[in-house]
């Protein structure tokens, strides 16, 4: 009984391949034929066209100087040529219309419902004989994996019958269950039976892969397509010895994905490639889990890692190229790709290999700013865009520690901000507002030390982002008509964060310059009248609301400080200064604005 298992699986070696091309072969002669039939029609719709458009022509107005009758018997006959040129439908016509018009109930349970419920009975007969037969040891080991091999490839054969006769989804569904009847028949062989060694038993599952995805290809059949990706990778689980076999794995999965994604994008089907990109990661996952331990795996590892990173990375390229603008799912796949690649890279090498790590963040955003140049110009490119400027802002954190990182994103969040306005690009505006944000929070999150006055690493930071924030907002404020009202706001937010952390790190120098704690609260009561002061000014000279208001906010602050601490905490002479220097301002505030409304009364009365 071996040697009949041994002879069904030599033959079944043979046939497998055989269907698949000679699936692709038909296809092809198929497609060509229609393809023919296809332009004839073309061809003879655009001359009925051409005739229909010169009948349609008015004709040519006659004046003669006397009338003939002969002019009026020719235009008869002309008429009833033309009304004579469509028939009236014979009874045998409008029978035929009749029968195409649907299938009667009788038809439809007679000669489609029965049919299938039909096959499926004899299947389940077969099945149940079987199942008998291996219950009471009719059928041996040998014999069982021979009838599964012999039964799947006869039902792939009988699906291609059903296929010439027009039954093309329950083709399919008949040549995915011998698909699956030959994959768990090879299981059987190694697994259970111990018949084969798995390299047999794993070609054959490759051979049974390959063959549906000529299949797919040939009846251009995305249900066999998805049959053939679930077998692919099903394959390495069902034949798994529990040992690291990271090279032929991974060479594996590089080569199912190659044929998996000429299928996509031969016959644009969208919904292969993202599935296969998750079997991918979840076959790394459960490897890197189980296998990877030492620095002997790492460049293999990276090697296979960007080699799945390329293969998908070209297949979105390539969908960009063809169809202008990417779907829905080529963005999901486009977005996986790109965070599988760069977590994993970080997981490989952020501990021990910073440097290698920020180079090869650098070159992934060099990457796609080159695919991105090679997408057409489309809002399909932005895309690209936002992963290159993703890993470019990732790089900063990798290689620079503490305050550089709030000021390389500061620097680089004003740099996109000022592209954005001179290109008019939205993108470019909101990715600059992002990384602001991003460096404030950084900041507030990790407060550096402070040191020598003015010049210490937290005032560097703290003047770096003020900076930055004053100009976006500046450059915000000039242009402010062709904003949106999100960026009008955002930029807003900018132009206020600008003075809550000059305000904050200017009296933090100042709170560090005084010792005595009667003297800090002095200081900063005399610091925060001056400040509100100049932005009262600013905001009256340059008539800028947003600075006025936070003028009166600070000068709010103060006086609550005042009242409510100074007045209570400090000595008779810090009191008495500090009441006198806030009273002094507030009139002087008061006494300005004054003034303004009655320059504006004059001016309006005149």
């Amino acid at each position: 009984m071996e040697f009949l298992a041994y002879a069904a699986l030599a033959l079944f070696f043979l046939i497998a391949p055989l269907l698949g091309i000679s699936a692709y072969l038909r296809m092809g002669k198929l497609e060509k034929t229609q393809r023919e039939r296809n332009n004839a029609l073309n061809a003879r719709l655009s001359a009925l066209e051409s005739e229909l458009e010169r009948l349609r022509q008015p004709l040519p107005q006659l004046t003669p100087q006397e009338p003939e009758p002969a002019v009026e018997n020719l235009a008869t006959p002309a008429m009833v040529a033309v009304n004579a040129s469509k028939p009236a439908p014979t009874p045998h016509a409008r029978q035929e219309q009749k029968a195409l018009s649907g299938l009667d109930l009788e038809s439809l349970i007679a000669g489609h419902w029965l049919n299938r419920i039909g096959i499926v009975a004899l299947l389940l007969a077969g099945s149940f004989f079987l199942k008998f037969a291996f219950d009471n040891d009719w059928i041996g080991p040998a014999g069982r994996v021979a009838i599964g091999l012999l039964s799947g490839s006869a039902l792939i054969l009988f699906s291609q019958t059903l296929l010439k006769r027009g039954y093309s989804y329950f083709s399919d569904g008949i040549a995915g269950l011998g698909a699956g009847v030959l994959y768990l028949a090879l299981y059987a062989a190694h697994q259970l039976y111990h018949l084969v060694p798995s390299w047999a038993a794993f070609s054959g599952m490759a051979i049974t892969t390959a063959a549906l995805m000529g299949l797919a290809l040939g009846r251009d059949s995305q249900r066999i397509a998805l049959l053939a990706l679930a077998g692919g990778f099903l394959t390495p689980a069902l034949l798994s010895s529990g040992v690291d076999a990271q090279i032929q794995l991974f060479t594996y999965l590089a080569v199912l994905n190659m044929g998996l994604l000429f299928l996509a994008r031969r016959r644009d089907w969208d919904l292969l490639p993202p599935l296969a990109l998750a079997a991918t990661i979840a076959y790394y996952i459960g490897w890197h889990e189980q296998f990877y331990r030492d620095a002997t795996h790492l460049l293999p590892t990276l090697v296979f890692l960007t080699l799945f990173f390329a293969l998908f990375s070209a297949l979105s390229v390539l969908q960009t190229r063809r169809g202008g603008r990417l779907t829905a799912l080529q963005i999901l796949l486009l977005v996986l790709n790109a965070a599988f690649y760069l977590i994993a890279l970080g997981d490989l090498l952020y501990d021990l290999h910073r440097p290698y790590l920020t180079l090869a963040l650098l070159l992934i955003s060099t990457a796609y700013l080159g695919m991105m140049r090679l997408a057409p110009p489309s809002p399909s490119r932005l895309p690209f865009a936002a992963i290159a400027l993703t890993a470019a802002t990732l790089a900063i954190p990798v290689q620079l520690e503490g305050e550089w990182i709030a000021i390389a994103w500061a620097i680089e969040g004003a740099a996109l901000a000022g592209s954005g306005f001179r290109a008019s690009n939205t993108s470019l505006r909101g990715a600059g507002l992002i990384l602001l944000a991003l460096s404030a929070l950084t900041l507030i999150s990790d407060l550096p030390d402070g040191g020598a006055f003015l010049l210490n690493a937290r005032f560097a930071v703290f003047a770096v982002l003020v900076a930055c924030l004053g100009m976006s907002a500046a450059w915000a404020f000039r242009t402010e008509n062709s904003l949106s009202s999100n960026e009008r706001l955002g930029f807003a937010m900018a132009g206020v964060g600008t003075n809550i952390f000059a305000l904050w790190g200017l009296s933090l120098e100042l709170w560090d310059v005084f010792s005595a704690g009667l003297e800090q609260m002095l200081s900063l009561s005399l610091f925060w009248a001056v400040y509100a002061t100049m932005l009262i000014l600013v905001g009256v000279r340059r008539n800028i609301p947003v600075l006025r208001w936070q003028a009166l906010a600070l000068f709010g602050l103060l006086v609550g400080k005042v009242f409510l601490y100074d007045l209570s905490l400090l000595d008779k002479a810090y009191r008495i200064a500090s009441f006198f220097a806030l009273g002094t301002v507030l009139l002087t505030v008061s006494f300005f604005y004054q003034r303004r409304q009655g320059a504006e009364k004059s001016g309006k009365e005149s």
